[in-house]
């Protein structure tokens, strides 16, 4: 599924193509995402100028003016810049066609993405609840510190969830706690000050990283130029089970978390 990082490489790689360029027409061949799209979507966008290209933790957010458009890219969705009469794949959902003359492409095979309205001076419910941005001074270690304390949730999983802080999905949350040396087994509310200090810094850390490389390279995924990330090769154990890890050398074993694998090494995280 595509992370923080690879959202942030689509915003990068979609904005310099769309941004004050206006929407001169939506094509809908599919409005039956994980939500359905609004029926009046083109009413509301058609003919608006593009004023800004945003990311809100996995969302990607275009402001139209009287309001935003909203697009989730799922587990497998992506958007690109396509030339018109580009053939339409089997999977592309959603044109929208610019006055520059090319075509921003939303592709999603599994459907589990989404294209939504939020109007403007209004909050979408996706949003009303999301936690602070991992990239900002609003996620630091004293306020995660706080959250965690009497919680019995583990920690890979209390660190997953939206509402604590935004974007760091399955494959950062592998990596970061293992940059910080904790197993993700552990209950969030078991850690002390010093972990936690080190997890917000490699959260950042990696997150950081992550952005500057391009994303990690999913089967499903490409950046918004068509390239894909480059930071699958680097990483220590997400997609690793049963490898020696690269520290200690120690064969990295894998557990299922909330339905997802956790890959760690039993040697460096404790």
């Amino acid at each position: 599924m595509p992370e923080l990082p690879e959202v942030e490489t689509t915003r990068r790689g979609i904005e310099p193509h769309i941004l004050h360029h206006s929407v001169e027409k939506v094509v809908i061949r599919q409005p039956k995402l994980r939500w359905p799209v609004p029926d009046n979507l083109a009413n509301l966008i058609e003919h608006q100028l593009i004023e800004g290209v945003f990311r809100r933790g996995k969302y990607l957010l275009i402001d139209v003016g009287q309001g935003v458009i909203l697009i989730h890219l799922g587990m497998s969705g992506s958007l690109r810049i396509v030339e018109q009469g580009t053939p339409v794949a089997k999977h592309d959902h959603a044109d929208f066609c610019l006055s520059s003359g090319r075509l921003m492409r939303f592709t999603d095979p599994r459907r589990f993405g989404a294209i939504l309205w939020q109007a403007k001076n209004e909050m979408h419910p996706l949003l009303a609840r999301l936690g602070p941005e991992p990239l900002t001074e609003a996620f630091n270690a004293q306020s995660l510190f706080l959250k965690c304390q009497g919680r019995t949730q583990a920690i890979k999983t209390f660190l997953m969830d939206s509402q604590v802080v935004v974007g760091v999905g399955n494959i950062y949350a592998n990596e970061a706690l293992f940059a910080a040396n904790i197993d993700p087994q552990k209950a969030a509310g078991l850690l002390s000050i010093q972990e936690i200090e080190r997890l917000t810094q490699e959260v950042k850390r990696i997150l950081t990283y992550a952005v500057e490389r391009g994303g990690t390279t999913l089967r499903d995924f490409v950046g918004g130029d068509g390239k894909p990330g480059y930071f699958q090769q680097e990483l220590y154990v997400y997609g690793r089970k049963g490898l020696p890890c690269k520290v200690c050398k120690n064969i990295l074993v894998e557990v299922r978390m909330g339905q997802r694998s956790t890959v760690f090494c039993k040697v460096c995280q404790h």
